[in-house]
């Protein structure tokens, strides 16, 4: 039996795919590749030029040791910890609350209440970057890790809600009904019955929130300064100046400041992706 026109055109579109993939994802990865062999090389690559040449000799564990015992990269480091942290627990732990509210009850000005958490998902950054930083100034947060966490969280619930909100929507309301007719209270309902559903859009949405924290630059260094409260994405700035020209130096600092959100995604990789893809299909 001879294959079709359709059953010839999904083939070669499926060689098409499978030859084409390779290629688009080491174009995809070139950038980080190349980041990685400059952090293993030594200064002496840079000096004579060998920019895109194999390394001359391995320095990576030279490389690596500086940037953590000859920087303040540790202490960047665990600033991120303590403002990406509390920021995650607080987003997700307010966009749970505020979705079940939306999702769950029917009550004057619902829509419009959902509507503003979304509207503020539109409104540009910069144009939020003085007055904010004017309001950090006046309520004493300014250059603290607490101020830089409290705007992360009011920024990031918008989007957040809006997930859990839409998630909520899609779980058997049933469940919900049948537990307040056996008198459960509605605190219980929520704590009981739909936060354990939720599992998968909680790990989704903090894979997202901790990967955009992390690697945020903008209210970083628009809201903090010095090594007492910056985070790794604006610390590693300071690289410029302590590694002037110091490439590989600079490069292994940019590596190490990129692995926790990366490690983060493959171990909450299932979950993440259940949590995406759960209510695309019936």
């Amino acid at each position: 039996m001879f294959p079709t026109p359709v059953q010839k055109t999904s083939a070669g579109v499926r060689v098409s795919y499978q030859a084409f993939l390779p290629l688009a994802l080491i174009l995809w990865l070139l950038p980080l590749i190349a980041v990685m062999i400059f952090s293993i090389k030594p200064s002496v690559d840079f000096t004579t030029g060998n920019y895109w040449g194999w390394p001359t000799s391995f320095e990576g564990f030279t490389n690596y040791g500086r940037v953590f015992f000859e920087s303040d990269m540790p202490r960047y480091l665990m600033n991120s910890v303590l403002i990406t942290v509390p920021t995650v627990i607080g987003t997700v732990a307010l966009a749970c609350m505020t979705g079940f509210a939306l999702g769950v009850y029917k009550f004057k000005g619902n829509l419009l209440i959902f509507f503003m958490f979304i509207a503020g998902n539109f409104v540009p950054f910069q144009i939020l970057m003085v007055p904010v930083r004017d309001l950090t100034v006046d309520m004493g947060l300014y250059n603290t890790k607490t101020g830089l966490v409290l705007f992360h969280i009011a920024f990031q619930t918008g989007f957040a809600t809006l997930f859990m909100r839409n998630f909520i929507r899609a779980l058997p309301f049933p469940l919900i009904e049948a537990a307040r007719v056996e008198g459960v209270a509605e605190w219980r309902i929520f704590w009981y019955v739909v936060l354990p559903l939720m599992k998968p859009a909680i790990a989704a949405m903090a894979v997202l929130v901790f990967t955009f924290i992390w690697n945020d630059y903008f209210w970083a260094v628009v809201l903090t300064q010095g090594v007492e409260s910056q985070p790794v994405t604006a610390g590693i700035t300071s690289f410029n100046s302590q590694f002037r020209a110091a490439y590989h130096l600079m490069s292994a600092g940019s590596i190490v400041a990129a692995l926790p959100p990366v490690l983060m995604f493959f171990l909450m990789q299932k979950h993440f992706i259940a949590g995406l893809t759960l209510g695309a299909v019936k």
